[in-house]
């Protein structure tokens, strides 16, 4: 299935929106949003027309929908920094460059021209440049080889390609004599074509598109160009044909592919027209898009065991445990009665042997020798020097029989062990009984109006959470908590946490004076971890230290600048290497009544309906909302949880980024 827009669709789509009845310029720019991390919503208003959403995914798709992502109720950054420069102006053109997927957009707001880029290949971006070419920001600042994509560097696009439009035969030509590869991948490859462009250029040209690129004769070559100039003549023309191409898959029709105009590679399949090309984009992707965001109904059917099923199975499975661990010691036990003459002489043999002055590694060589003949030694399995023990295979069963104790003595510690774990499982049924009353009490209390219990803290501001064993750990948000926290409330007996790569919040283990334990230095270390960019990238493990508060500094070294929310860290470092990415959601329900997020571990101990997440597709906001989904179906009181728990308040302790549910 088609994952991102080719360098046809874009000429397609700036076809559209550049002229004719979709035509976008002169449209003026209204609100913009960032209902994902990739993703941008701009609300336009064009002439005559109406209001339109004109979303643009970075390295995927734009194009104008109908279907759209409910936006996020806290804005990001970036999009309220657009509005700064964009909002209440005007489109003045829109143009693809050099046949790449590139979209340029025009501006201009009260005299000052703008140009918003639009990089659709991956892993794609979205930057506003001044006049002068220089970005003034971009969605993801990233840096290339040699390619800077920061504020105040002037816009480089990436290394060129050949242009499928307007190349010559010399052009393919001489494309095939430098090709390690086949007709189809070099075409693929070097014209910016993409897969399904390069094989439908090699079924017109008649060309065998698993020839090496080298071996392709002139008379081939000159079919191709032919072929390239055929295929993008509706785009010259504007003659498009959009349509939507479907294909069985996992036995049903799907969608597959969306095309701008009719391939002959698709030919004697099934196809939906649309009459424009901006509608069938629509359709495949926009309509998809927000698809995958409904799943939140689906995301329920596999929701995280509370603390109390928890218990319940652990001791339902140390009775079964129990259970199986007695009757197997009783069945030792009864063996060793049953095999009372055989044990007899088994000492009797060994006893003889140590009294004629033999080693025990001399016995075990002589017992090895004679099994074949010797009833007694084919039953010693092993010999425990110095422990003073032997196994013995009785049946099938194996005994350990202590030498210093008698063969009653030796079956009377077998059953002892049984009542042992027999005492174990009448305690384990006995917790059971307990748990459930604790589960009714609990469906009661449920079951019942709840009031919220809300109270105001001044770690509220930032991220935070409350280790197992019970030390606050507190993180920023922003450069300006970061800052705030630091040099506000950071104390001297503190533990201040940060990652080994950039994009971390200052975290903050806050002592009181207490000797820190092993514990909360652990989940502090993953709370300093999820809460970074590391999750942001997706990746699922880092590396993170901690230090002194004294090591913590405002001043930078000579010559250099330090930016708010940035710190100077000296002297020795404490690492935690490869620390797992991860995090959990819950509500507490005791005093105090909220949602609570951090590290697992935590959340358990200190909540109850605990969701974990994990680094994955959805971003805060949609995630928030499956999650509060799960709440309102499990407490089933729709008030008390909007109190405690909104999508709003759920997002706030959800790591930056996109996250999954675990299941």
């Amino acid at each position: 299935m088609k994952k991102e827009m080719t360098s046809a669709d874009v000429a397609a789509l700036v076809l559209e929106l550049g002229s004719g009845e979709n035509s976008i310029i002169d449209a003026k720019i209204g609100k913009i949003y960032q209902p994902a991390a990739d993703e941008l919503r701009i609300s336009i208003f064009v002439f005559d027309k109406g209001r339109n959403n004109l979303v643009i995914g970075a390295g995927r798709r734009a194009h104008l929908s109908e279907h759209i992502r409910q936006s996020p109720k806290i804005p990001q950054a970036f999009p309220m920094l657009l509005r700064k420069h964009i909002m209440g102006g005007r489109i003045t053109y829109i143009k693809q460059y050099d046949f790449d997927r590139i979209v340029e957009i025009g501006l201009v707001r009260g005299g000052v021209d703008t140009v918003l880029v639009a990089e659709l290949f991956s892993p794609g971006n979205i930057v506003l440049l001044d006049a002068e070419r220089k970005i003034i920001l971009p969605m993801r600042p990233v840096t290339f080889r040699g390619r800077r994509i920061r504020s105040g560097e002037v816009y480089q696009y990436p290394e060129a390609q050949i242009s499928p439009v307007d190349a010559q035969e010399q052009d393919i030509g001489e494309a095939f004599a430098l090709s390690d590869s086949d007709v189809v991948r070099t075409i693929a490859n070097r014209f910016n074509l993409g897969g399904v462009l390069a094989e439908e250029a090699c079924l017109r040209s008649g060309v065998d598109k698993r020839t090496p690129a080298k071996e392709l004769g002139d008379d081939g070559i000159s079919a191709l160009a032919r072929s390239l100039k055929d295929l993008f003549t509706p785009l010259l023309k504007g003659e498009l044909s959009p349509n939507v191409v479907k294909k069985e898959m996992n036995g049903e029709i799907l969608p597959f592919d969306v095309v701008p105009f009719e391939l002959g590679i698709y030919s004697g399949m099934e196809k939906e027209s649309f009459p424009s090309f901006n509608k069938a984009l629509d359709e495949f992707f926009g309509k998809r898009e927000v698809a995958d965001v409904r799943e939140i109904a689906e995301s329920v059917k596999k929701e995280k065991v509370d603390v109390f099923e928890r218990r319940l199975k652990k001791q339902q499975d140390a009775i079964e445990k129990f259970g199986k661990d007695a009757d197997m010691q009783v069945q030792v036990a009864e063996k060793i009665y049953a095999h009372y003459v055989d044990v007899e002489e088994v000492i009797g043999v060994l006893d003889k042997a140590r009294d004629k002055g033999y080693t025990w590694d001399e016995i075990r060589r002589i017992l090895k020798d004679a099994k074949a003949t010797v009833p007694a030694a084919k039953r010693i399995v092993s010999i425990d020097p110095a422990a003073g023990k032997i196994v013995l295979d009785l049946e099938g069963t194996n005994a350990t029989i202590d030498l210093r104790l008698s063969i009653p003595q030796n079956a009377q510690s077998y059953y002892d062990r049984a009542k042992k774990l027999n005492r174990k499982k009448d305690g384990a049924l006995r917790a059971i009984e307990d748990t459930k009353l604790a589960m009714q009490k609990r469906e009661r209390k449920i079951s019942g109006k709840r009031k919220a219990h809300l109270k105001k803290h001044w770690y509220d501001r930032f991220r935070w959470f409350f280790t197992s064993d019970g030390f606050l750990v507190v993180g920023g948000r922003d450069a300006e908590t970061n800052e705030e926290l630091v040099k506000k409330y950071m104390e001297k007996n503190d533990i201040v946490f940060h990652t080994q790569a950039p994009g971390a919040p200052m975290t903050i283990i806050k002592t009181l004076g207490r000797e820190v334990t092993g514990q909360a230095l652990q989940e502090a270390a993953e709370f300093v971890v999820s809460y970074s960019s590391i999750w942001k990238s997706g990746q699922f493990s880092g590396d993170c230290y901690w230090v002194r508060p004294e090591q913590v500094s405002k001043t930078p070294e000579s010559g250099e600048y330090l930016k708010k929310g940035s710190f100077v860290i000296r002297g020795e470092r404490n690492y935690f290497r490869d620390v797992q990415a991860g995090a959990a959601v819950a509500l507490e329900l005791g005093a105090e009544t909220r949602v609570i997020g951090g590290p697992l571990s935590a959340v358990r101990e200190h909540g109850e309906h605990v969701v974990e997440i994990v680094p994955g597709k959805f971003n805060q906001n949609d995630i928030a909302k499956k999650i509060y989904k799960i709440y309102v179906d499990k407490l089933k009181e729709v008030n008390f949880v909007k109190q405690i728990a909104s999508p709003d308040r759920i997002a706030m302790m959800i790591p930056p980024g996109e996250s999954d549910i675990k299941v």
